[in-house]
């Protein structure tokens, strides 16, 4: 069935499916899994994915969930998208599938992406360039993106610090260069018809974020990835004012629980009459649920 926003009290628009119900852990996945857990103080053992609908489900939560392809930029095996897209059409009540395709895998990737559209429900993707090793508006991932914006579906990057690496020899290979938001505003130009979430708070670069939230219709922050005790003074201010229709809630799954988030977001300065949009309404009206 629909989900059904009077019976949801938000919408968590960034949650992943790290392990998948099928195949084991993949190892070199393993590694940057227990560099990440040390560094948010977070469980190692990840939760699979029936286990992550019914806490959502529990919480009155709907979520937009996947996982990152980074075959090509890390050598890591990928949970299938397919998989998490067969999850959520079993919990649709509850459960928004979004998919992530390494945009190296170009024209390829871009078939993918238009049978898990046509045929498996998806209703976004998610894009984590400095996983993946690539600058966002490397024209290799243009087929992708004609893909996405010819369904007018919304589209994840992760932009500022990465907790992948964080701690690891070298980064685990990561350059931070392709988190800068900047880099994503090419792309919100060249596919007006995408609509672009800038996950993280985006430090160090948050200004960057707010200013293209600002200027460009078709951009949008998700405050996921942090607790809301460390957000930069600029994000509540513009969360309550120019902006309250552009924040959308986000927790960083299972690395930060939606409960915690919450807790923390009503402590910060968020105005009374702003939370509602950012917990439920922005994001129920960007995923067309409305």
């Amino acid at each position: 069935m629909p989900i059904d926003l009077s019976k949801i009290k938000a919408i968590d628009v960034h949650v992943h499916a790290e392990i998948s119900c099928h195949d084991p852990e993949d190892p070199v996945m393993g590694t940057f899994f227990d560099a990440a857990s040390t560094y948010f103080k977070a469980p190692r053992e990840r939760p699979k994915m029936p286990e992550i609908v019914e806490i959502y489900r529990e919480q009155q939560i709907a979520f937009c969930m996947f996982t990152v392809d980074a075959e090509c930029g890390m050598g890591a095996k990928r949970v299938s998208n397919y998989e998490v897209a067969e999850m959520a059409l079993k919990n649709d009540d509850i459960c928004i599938a979004f998919a992530s395709i390494d945009p190296h895998k170009g024209k390829f990737g871009a078939r993918e992406a238009r049978d898990l559209i046509e045929n498996y429900g998806v209703r976004g993707f998610k894009f984590h360039n400095i996983a993946q090793d690539c600058h966002p508006a490397d024209r290799v991932a243009y087929s992708i993106y004609e893909v996405i914006a010819e369904y007018k579906l919304p589209a994840i990057f992760h932009t500022g610090h990465s907790g992948m690496g964080t701690g690891m020899r070298g980064g685990g290979g990561m350059r931070l260069k392709y988190g800068q938001p900047m880099l994503v505003d090419d792309v919100a130009v060249d596919f007006p018809d995408m609509k672009i979430i800038l996950a993280h708070p985006s430090w160090p670069w948050v200004d960057e974020s707010l200013s293209m939230a600002l200027h460009k219709d078709n951009v949008f922050i998700d405050l996921s990835g942090w607790s809301p005790k460390y957000f930069a003074p600029q994000i509540i201010q513009y969360a309550n004012t120019q902006l309250k229709k552009k924040m959308l809630f986000g927790s960083d799954f299972p690395l930060i629980h939606p409960q915690k988030w919450i807790d923390a977001a009503l402590k910060v300065g968020f105005k009374d009459e702003v939370m509602p949009g950012i917990m439920k309404d922005n994001a129920a009206r960007l995923l067309g649920l409305v």
